[in-house]
Order: C-alpha cells, then sequence, then structure tokens
C-alpha cells in the first residue's frame, strides 16, 4: 500500500507512545506512516476539573476535526477517553489489544499507608474520587490535572502523598517502580475502556484501507469486550465526569462477563451488576446492564450530580 497514513494524537508523551505504536504496527506490516499532533482542549484547559470543562470529548474533538478536515486519517486515543457516542460521520475502527485495567497509587514514599489518616491522594476523575470517598474514608482527594509528567512533578513538589492513576499509562511511561499499591479491579472497577487504544476514522473513508487498518489494528477479544463496556456507558449517557465503570471479560465458558455500576460522588451509594452473555450479544449486555443499574435507583444518583453541577 503505498498512501502514508496520518496519524493524529494529542503531544503528551503518553499519548505519543501510543501514536507511535499505532505506526510500528502499520510500519511492519508495509504501510508508511506520518504522526500529526494536534492540541485538544483538555489539553489547554489545566485549571478545572474535567466535569467542569462541560464540553464531551474533551481529549478527542479537535482530532476528530482532523478527520473530517483530511488532516489525518485516523485518531488515536486512550479508549477511556472516547465519549460514549461517536458523530455519525465517524467511526471506532479498531481497539488494540488490552493493558493490565487495574488503578494503581503511585508515590515517591516507599513505605505508603492507604490508611493512614489525611493522606492526600491526587486524581482527576469523578470515579476515583468517588471510590476513594466510599473505600478509603481516612483520605482526602486533590484535584490533579495535566499528563503524568505534570502529575508526577506536583507529587514531587508535595502537593500529594500519592496519585491514583491507571497501570496502564504508568507502565507504558516505564515508571513502575513508583508503584506502591495495586488496586483491586473487583473493588475499584475501571472506567469504560481503561487499557485500551482506540483507532477512529471517518466512515467515509476508502473501504480497502478501512480494512487493511483493522486487520493490523484491531484485537477481537478486546474489541469484544469494549463493545459490551462502551453500551453500557452510552445507555447511561455518561462520560468521563459521571462516576460510572464498566469491565468486561471474556470466560472460559466462551461468553462475555460484564461488572457494571455506578457510584454517588460522594460516595455514600454504590449499585453493580455482574451478567454474562454469548459473546454475540456484548452490545446487548451492556444496555441490558446499564438499564438494571438506572432502574435500581442509578437515575436517581445521576439526576442528583447533574442537581448538583446546577447549584456549583
Amino acid at each position: 500500500m503505498k498512501k502514508t497514513v496520518r496519524i493524529g494524537t494529542r503531544g503528551s508523551r503518553l499519548a505519543l507512545w501510543q501514536a507511535n505504536h499505532v505506526a510500528a504496527c502499520l510500519e511492519q506490516a508495509g504501510i508508511m506512516t506520518e504522526i500529526v499532533v494536534i492540541t485538544t482542549t483538555g489539553d489547554m484547559v489545566l485549571d478545572r476539573s474535567l466535569d467542569k470543562i462541560g464540553a464531551k470529548g474533551v481529549f478527542t474533538e479537535e482530532l476528530e476535526v482532523g478527520l473530517r478536515t483530511g488532516h489525518v486519517d485516523i485518531a488515536v486515543h486512550s479508549a477511556k477517553d472516547v465519549q460514549s457516542s461517536i458523530p455519525a460521520d465517524l467511526e471506532l475502527l479498531a481497539f488494540m489489544e488490552r493493558e493490565q485495567v487495574n488503578d494503581v497509587v503511585v508515590s515517591f514514599q516507599t513505605d505508603l499507608d492507604l490508611h493512614k489518616p489525611g493522606l492526600v491522594l491526587g486524581t482527576s476523575s469523578t470515579r476515583r474520587k468517588a471510590m476513594l470517598k466510599r473505600f478509603l474514608p481516612n483520605a482526602t482527594t486533590a484535584e490533579a490535572r495535566g499528563n503524568l509528567q505534570t502529575r508526577l512533578r506536583k507529587l514531587e513538589e508535595g502537593q500529594y502523598d500519592a496519585l491514583v492513576l491507571a497501570y496502564a499509562g504508568v507502565h507504558r511511561m516505564e515508571y513502575d517502580a513508583l508503584i506502591r499499591h495495586t488496586l483491586p479491579e473487583t473493588q475499584f472497577v475501571p472506567a469504560t475502556g481503561q487499557g485500551s487504544v482506540a483507532i477512529e476514522c471517518a466512515r467515509n473513508m476508502e473501504p480497502e484501507l478501512k480494512l487493511e487498518l483493522q486487520r493490523i489494528l484491531d484485537h477481537g477479544p478486546t474489541h469484544i469486550c469494549l463493545a459490551a463496556e462502551r453500551a453500557f456507558l452510552r445507555t447511561m449517557e455518561g462520560g468521563c465526569s459521571i462516576p460510572s465503570f464498566a469491565l468486561a471479560t471474556l470466560t472460559t465458558a466462551g461468553t462475555v462477563q460484564l461488572h457494571g455500576g455506578l457510584i454517588s460522588l460522594d460516595g455514600e451509594q454504590l449499585l453493580e451488576e455482574v451478567q454474562s452473555a454469548p459473546t454475540a450479544d456484548a452490545d446487548a449486555l451492556g444496555v441490558q446492564v446499564a438499564e438494571k443499574i438506572l432502574a435500581r435507583g442509578g437515575q436517581q444518583i445521576l439526576e442528583s450530580i447533574r442537581q448538583a453541577r446546577t447549584v456549583a
């Protein structure tokens, strides 16, 4: 294939790692690539928490403009940053093989005690803040925006005792030595898509190129799991500003199991559902689990979150 595939990406070190990983996979298959760095709203607005920025797709919107104008052929995202509904003229082409999904606690303190009263944990995630209030009530959470290196600098300056981050990013940036605790994914259930890299393209991309890119980049088992998780997120009508969570796994019986739920901002209310279905019904499973959560009181939790933000 003679065409050079232009890869759109954010400019952080982690985003560039992801883009270069995609480029390496394509080049190994004989496809030439060019990386195009695009700055997103989420990169520019660092003085407000994600839930206060207000826009959907704060880390993806400008990349999607690049797809529409033809400035780039594909956009590379952390799958957990992709909004629940994709515009009709775009599509998610592939989900790359998933890294370990856990949240981890990173610190320069080698003897970090998670149950120490007054412990300050930095995070920008609404979900993590709520879960920390529930499972580590002695800790205090503090807003931690910026790329990974910026957050680590703030950590080193003493703004926090530790950071709570996705293992995938910490590992890809080779900061494993700073991991003090790995939080169990059965309790601190991750965000939809955490650990995977998503590839987005224009729906009208040349069909032959689309199929070839999908063949090279898409990881079938991960795609099935994220189909269930994203259907859950879509039905919840939530994004990164809503403290929902979803983790799908493939079972030895050949089914897909989805652990999904919602937690209130104060951590007091936690709704969870675990259900399984044939892999062909992954989307339907996500919808089913979300509807069960909403019917059990999730709708009221979401409404209270919206009201709280309107007042704020």
